[in-house]
């Protein structure tokens, strides 16, 4: 049976994290026909929604998104069809959720990822999926790559192993090729994603080292990052491989250390709960120019004044280029729920500005040392509040999560790298003349 040529336009909007960004690029390139995006979702043929479920906030997001768009369809003369998939899903049950909200007219849970692009196609175009393929929602600058689902890890305040299951690696052969194909699009920079990048091949045999090293020998590639490092993972053995590499690898370094004290991150069921501190000193004793991005999680039940006060010597001593705080989401099914001192929601969101005052005074002094500086800068997008700036990055500065380098001047187009004046700097953010 000869396929149908289709066009379709779709509106569509990712929750969370990259990871889901990627599922829904992959789910949309593999429909077997043109898509149009739409900025009027009356105007689309379909509507997407991958939401996020890992927090009780996330969940709140994604609900409240669900309905607002089924309200803003609901008396269209010509209804598009609306599919929801995601961590929503994977948490709660498509059956669950279809009775709560019958308006969504398709729910994708999140364990059947691969029966994704079947089941709309058939859902929706009444044949069966295309060849498989990837449509870039992140313009011509940079793609994150999914290398693998779910995680072997139980900390005890995370949902993930339940909503996304056990890890799951995915075949390096098809990595090397979806890669391939990123790049052919015009693509500079990758960054591998998942739950724990450093897990990866565990439950396969594949090889990390192996998949880093046929990357950067595609010769189109600017700059490979590798995102979500857990601690454990980087023994001295990788870290000197990662150091060796070389470019196009960055020596950037995104370790989710959640805490700083002993006793808390015991409680929060990190493997590593002896020292975070000897983890950075590893990093940047075996790789010297390392830039580290971590994260914390402010108000974890039984965190006393006496261990965020730790935690903030830890964060002023180590001086790290980015760091994202969270206050502890009480979650049902983790193992932390039942935990005694759960500490107030008002204590822990004071914890966290106070953090973050922390933080925005380290990246302050950091950033100040580039200004003078004559450095690449690759050109994310146009700017939309003001004409003639871009949104751009230095190699530092990790796509959506970090701060940018605002950049004007000639030759300055999205997908291009540019070499740029350093003119001024700000807490987060960068000026840059090219």
């Amino acid at each position: 049976m000869q396929r149908k040529e289709t066009s379709l336009a779709v509106w569509s909007v990712s929750l969370g994290c990259p990871k889901n960004r990627v599922d829904t690029e992959r789910l949309l390139g593999s429909l077997g026909c043109r898509i149009r995006f739409v900025r009027q979702k009356g105007r689309a043929q379909l509507i997407f929604v991958n939401t996020c479920g890992f927090i009780e906030p996330a969940v709140r997001e994604s609900v409240q998104t669900i309905l607002q768009l089924a309200q803003a369809i609901s008396n269209l003369k010509k209804r598009p069809f609306f599919a929801v998939g995601g961590c929503l899903v994977g948490r709660y049950g498509a059956k669950e959720l279809a009775k709560e909200i019958p308006e969504v007219d398709l729910w994708l849970e999140s364990s059947d990822l691969e029966h994704w692009p079947e089941r709309l196609s058939q859902a929706l175009l009444g044949q069966s999926a295309g060849k498989g393929g990837r449509l870039l929602s992140t313009g011509p600058s940079y793609a994150w790559l999914k290398i693998g689902e779910g995680c072997r890890h139980r900390c005890a305040f995370c949902t993930i192993p339940d909503i996304r299951g056990p890890l799951k690696s995915s075949a390096s052969h098809a990595l090397l090729a979806e890669a391939d194909a990123l790049l052919a699009q015009g693509v500079r920079e990758i960054d591998l994603v998942a739950q724990d990048v450093t897990d990866y091949g565990k439950d396969t045999g594949e090889s990390l080292q192996s998949l880093i090293s046929e990357l950067c020998r595609r010769e189109s590639l600017l700059w490979l990052r590798l995102l979500y490092l857990y601690p454990t993972g980087l023994d001295e053995a990788f870290l000197r491989f990662l150091r060796d590499t070389g470019a196009p690898l960055l020596p950037y370094f995104d370790i989710p250390l959640q805490h700083a004290h002993p006793e808390i991150l015991s409680r929060m069921g990190r493997p590593f709960a002896q020292d975070a501190a000897r983890i950075v000193e590893r990093v940047r004793r075996i790789v010297p120019d390392a830039v580290i991005r971590t994260t914390c999680i402010v108000g974890f039940p039984g965190e006393t004044d006496a261990h965020f006060a730790h935690l903030c010597r830890f964060v002023e001593e180590n001086g790290f280029s980015h760091l994202g705080v969270f206050t502890y989401q009480r979650e049902e099914g983790t193992k932390a729920y039942s935990y005694p001192d759960q500490v107030p929601e008002a204590v822990a969101q004071a914890r966290r500005d106070e953090l973050m005052e922390i933080q925005r005074s380290v990246s302050q002094e950091l950033l100040t040392r580039y200004v003078g500086q004559r450095l690449p800068v690759l050109v994310d997008s146009v700017n939309e509040e003001w004409p003639g700036l871009h949104n751009g990055r230095l190699w530092f500065q990790a796509p959506e999560v970090d701060g940018q380098t605002y950049i004007s001047g000639p030759g300055v187009a999205p997908g291009q790298v540019v070499s740029a004046d350093i003119v001024e700097s700000a807490d987060y953010d960068l000026t840059a003349l090219a």
